[in-house]
Order: C-alpha cells, then structure tokens, then sequence
C-alpha cells in the first residue's frame, strides 16, 4: 500500500472521526473550553485506560484510548468528567510527590462529578450509570462508604472503567509554575453566566457568537453582574434606559434613578469611559437601594439628593469602583458623615449649595420621584433592594472582595433587618410608656367561696382608684376636614385594642380642629365605635395638647398620642408623644417622640 493511500485511510479512521467530533461539542462548552487541557491519544501512552476511555492527570492532560470506537457524544461526555475532574481540584497540580486517591475517594468524586453533569447536560450519558447519585461532598461520601462500604451503583461511575480515571503525578520544574485548574474553572463558568444573562438581556445573539455591541453603560452594568457582588444583585433586576430624546426632555445630563420602577436612565449622548461608567450606576444604584429618596422626610429633596450624593461618591472612592467622572460631588471632609449630618452641615449656605449639580444636572436631583415611561410590572421592591444588598455583602465578605466603609456596611445591614409594622411599634410603645393596673388583694372586700370549701374565706380582687388614674394616657385626635376616615378608623381601632390588652380603663380625649373639644375620660371599649367626633375646621393642634396637659386631673406622667394628617401647626409637647400619620406624611416640622405612619 502506498503512503497516500495509508494516509487517507488513518484519517478516515472510524474512531478518530468520533473523537474528534466528540471534541467538537466539548470546545462548543464555554465553560469546559476555558479548561486548557493537553489531549494525549498514542499508542504507547502508559496512563491510557484499557477498558474505558479517559484517565486525567494531575498536570492537565487527558489521555483517551487511541483505538476505542464510541459515539461522539459518548466521547464528549467522557471528556466533559475528565475537566470537571480538574476544575473541582480533584488531581490538582504539585511539585511534591502524592499518594494516589483509593477506590472509596475516586467512587466519591465521580458521583460528585456525575451528578454535577445532571444539571450542566453535554453528550451522551453512559446507559449503565445510575439516575440519581446521594448528597454530600466528596469527603463526606467517601468517609461515609468507608465506614458503610460502596454501594454497587457507584463503585465503577468513572470513564477508565474498572481501573482509575484519576492520576496524581508531580509536577515538572520545567512546566513552569503549577496551574490553579479550579480557579481556571471558576472564572469560565463566571463568564458562561455573564454571557447567559447577555443572551437573556437581548445584548447577545447567541452564546457562542459575540455580543452585538455592547454599549459602555451596559459593559459596565454587565461588570457588576459578573465580577463585584456586593452590587451585583441588584445590577441583574435594574433596567437602564438609554433614550436620548427621554434625557433631553427631562434634563437628564448624566444618569438619574427612580427607585419604585427600578430604572437607570443614562443620557447615550454623555462620553464617558467604562471606568467612568461603572462610577455612574454603581452611585445611582445605590441611591436606589439605601432608598435614599423615602428618607429624606420633611428636608428640602433637592438638598438632601446633594447629600447623599457626596455621602455616596465617597464610598465608591474609597471602594475603587471605577473612577469618578470630572464635576462629581466629592469633598474628603464629608467621607465619614452620614447623608443626615451632610444635610445639617451643607443647609447653613443654601445659596453655594444650589450651585452644585448632581449627575442629573444643576439645580435638579439625580434622585427621581416617579418613572418617566409607563411603569412596569416589578416584585416587591423594598424586599428586591433588601436581598440584593444584603446577599452582595455577605459574597463581598466571604470572598475578601476588598475595603468596604464602615457606614455603607452599617446601612446595608440596617436595610437587612425588614421593618416593623407601625401597629407592632405603637404596641411596644404602650408596653413601654403605658403602665399596666396592678390588682391589690384584699379581705375587706372578699371573693365568692368556693362551693367545695364555703366556710373558708377568700381574698378579693379589685384596682384601687390612685392605680387606675395612675395607668392612663392622653389622645390628642386632629378632626379637620383634611383628615381621612379610614385613618380614624385604624388608629382609634388600635389604640383601643391595646390599651384593653393593658387593663387601661379610660384614656383622655381631646378632639381639635379650628378650637379643642375636651371629651374628658373615655372607655377604651368606647374609643373605636361610639365616639362621636366633633369639629371638621381647620387644623391647629397645639390648643388641645395645652389643655390635655394643664388638666388638673390628667396624671403627670401620662404619655400623649397625636393623630393628625400632617397638616397642622408646630407642636410643643413637654412630656412623652407619639405621633400617628398617614403613610407617605411627613411633619412640619421635627418631631422628638416616635412617628408611626399607619399603612
């Protein structure tokens, strides 16, 4: 036979054809591509199966049956076991020399590899392994048959067959420094699920194809997702708007934000660099996720956007997050301020402040009150903004991500602690500042008898007059024509239920508009359904906390509520209050006992 004629039959070749086709699909994988492995497919290679069809080794190198007639996807497979075997540091690369793993490890780590491959499917599946594999780690299983024995199922779950699939060999010095095959692992399934979430977002037509050009913003978007956790989370559930003709209409310069829709709206127009870029939306998404525009209250919102700006910018700064675009707040004084003492600091020069500008431009917060497009359907956001932030910290710490400030930490793990409800704050507030009636026992005033024993006397239970007056509190009610109904109805509702929780008898009722009515001491059973309301004027409260207070027979120590809608006037009150609002009402003015907004 001629040389061309044995070299057209070695490439026709049944089984390298299926190799290589197995091959194929394998370097189709993103993830399994990444894994640089050497393919080691002669004749007289030693560590090659005899039975089976892969053993991999501890310096990266595959090494296949050479004459072995299988199907491609059974070789894809085969292979695919054999990196996962590296990627998950199971022949990891050593100079020094090493016992090779017994039967009981390589049983466990195959089981641990196969049933990885039941979730991340290439090739086809061998027809004599098991469908289901036991929990557990290697260690854990491979200690556990031990002690147990292996079960039959799992003993021969490798690619070599009855012989090992796995080899440790020492690692040459003229191999250069030994390759970290997990962490090489790591990164390709971190790009796999960045060019997942590309596909999903529409930024990519395929997975294997390249992306259709992604824009600097959603580089760097896409940045967050992949590469720092602490925002990736909510990188993945934000939208950005990249709409020109919105950013003009709106006088968007930069980027600004609208917590409740969940959107970035970026100007496509601005030039920035990707670094720039990261800078931008990692600030917005924070304005988004500390939900800095439900905090601001009663402070002016374009001042308090200015300072949760220079708050903001110097966490990213001291974070390294990209690199901050020119004309950014920023001021080294303010670093370890938070966005409430910036505000008291920068509001005593009004006139320089509304100078500034924020990403969103001059005289104008970056922090919006409301979408500007129809507004989408969206989980609950205060929970999406709550876990985003919370799971990015925790992965941030784990993995030693870098310097985090102390006051993002503080507020991130505040923001982790869901809120009470105000009706469970209004009921800690009675236990606290409500003193419940103790019962006195007396013979002067004796119980009924008991019928077994009626010719022994029993002590009876009563509250005497100075406890009772003692364990009361005061209600100042705004009944101005401002005032809502259901308001009413869910904060007398709840005041009488806890206060007859209390053992309280009475409390004392003022009601106040234009002038007060003093309704004088009322049964809390009477509170919530036979009060009749007077008044429906306007709204000037501090007459009736005045009256409640001078009250000769009002104890002095008893604490005061006042219901009011947030339209009145600036209220003095010298003792312990608590205000009831409206959810979404702010004050006018600072208020020194607690607030709670009824929902």
């Amino acid at each position: 036979m001629s040389r061309s004629r044995k070299k057209s039959a070695a490439e026709q070749d049944p089984a390298a054809v299926a190799f290589a086709a197995g091959m194929a699909l394998v370097a189709a994988n993103p993830a399994l591509a990444a894994v640089e492995a050497t393919i080691c497919r002669t004749e007289d290679c030693a560590l090659a199966p005899r039975e089976g069809l892969v053993v991999v080794s501890s310096n990266g190198t595959l090494h296949a049956h050479p004459k072995r007639r299988a199907a491609p996807g059974a070789w894809a497979w085969a292979v695919a076991h054999a990196l996962i075997h590296l990627g998950f540091g199971h022949v990891p690369a050593a100079r020094e020399h090493r016992e090779q793993p017994d039967r009981f490890d390589l049983a466990a780590r195959c089981v641990v590899v196969n049933r990885f491959l039941q979730t991340f499917p290439i090739g086809e599946v061998p027809d004599d392994l098991p469908l289901t594999y036991p929990h557990g780690d290697e260690e854990q299983l491979a200690a556990l048959w031990r002690r147990e024995g292996i079960p039959a199922g799992y003993e021969r779950c490798g690619t070599a067959g009855p012989g090992p699939d796995q080899w440790l060999q020492e690692w040459g010095r003229w191999q250069g420094s030994p390759t970290d095959w997990q962490l090489a692992f790591a990164h390709a399934l971190t790009r796999t699920m960045s060019t997942a979430m590309d596909l999903a977002g529409g930024r990519r037509d395929s997975m294997t194809g390249g992306p259709t050009r992604l824009r600097p913003w959603e580089r760097a978007l896409s940045w967050f997702v992949s590469s720092y956790p602490l925002l990736g989370g909510i990188a993945a559930g934000i939208t950005l708007v990249a709409d020109a003709e919105l950013a003009r209409a709106h006088g968007i310069s930069v980027a600004a934000v609208d917590a409740g829709a969940g959107e970035i709206y970026v100007n496509p127009l601005r030039q920035l660099d990707d670094e720039e870029w990261r800078f931008v939306l990692a600030h917005e998404m924070l304005h988004a996720a500390l939900r800095h525009g439900d905090r601001r209250g009663h402070r002016d919102p374009y001042l308090f956007n200015i300072a949760c700006d220079y708050v903001v910018n110097g966490w990213l700064v001291g974070m390294h997050v990209g690199s901050m675009p020119e004309g950014v707040l920023y001021d080294p004084a303010l670093v370890d301020l938070s966005a409430e003492e910036v505000y008291d600091r920068i509001s005593t020069d009004l006139r320089r402040m509304r100078r500034l500008a924020t990403l969103r431009g001059r005289g104008v917060g970056d922090i919006l009150g409301g979408p500007l497009r129809e507004p989408r359907d969206v989980v609950d956001l205060d929970e999406f903004y709550r876990r985003g932030l919370g799971r990015g910290l925790d992965l941030h710490e784990r993995q030693e991500r870098g310097f985090l400030p102390g006051g993002l930490v503080e507020e991130i793990r505040a923001l982790s602690q869901p809120p009470l409800p105000w009706d469970a704050r209004l009921a800690r507030w009675f236990d606290e500042f409500v003193p419940r009636p103790e019962p006195v026992r007396s013979y002067a005033r004796p119980s009924r008898r008991q019928a077994a024993t009626p010719d022994i006397p029993r002590a009876g239970r009563h509250f005497p007059p100075e406890e009772v007056a003692r364990c009361t509190f005061g209600v100042v009610l705004d009944t101005s024509g401002s005032m809502d109904r259901t308001l009413l109805g869910k904060a007398l509702g709840a005041i009488a239920s806890y206060a007859g929780a209390r053992d309280v008898p009475a409390a004392r009722v003022v009601f106040c508009d234009a002038a007060p009515h003093d309704a004088g001491f009322v049964p809390v059973a009477d509170i919530a359904g036979r009060v009749r309301v007077h008044g429906r004027g306007g709204t000037v409260l501090q007459p009736g906390v005045d009256l409640l207070l001078r009250a000769e027979d009002f104890p002095p120590g008893a604490p005061v509520l006042i219901i009011t809608d947030g339209h009145c006037d600036v209220l003095r009150v010298r003792r312990e209050h608590a205000y009831l609002v409206p959810q979404g009402a702010s004050l006018p003015f600072t208020p020194r006992g607690p607030v709670f907004r009824v929902r």
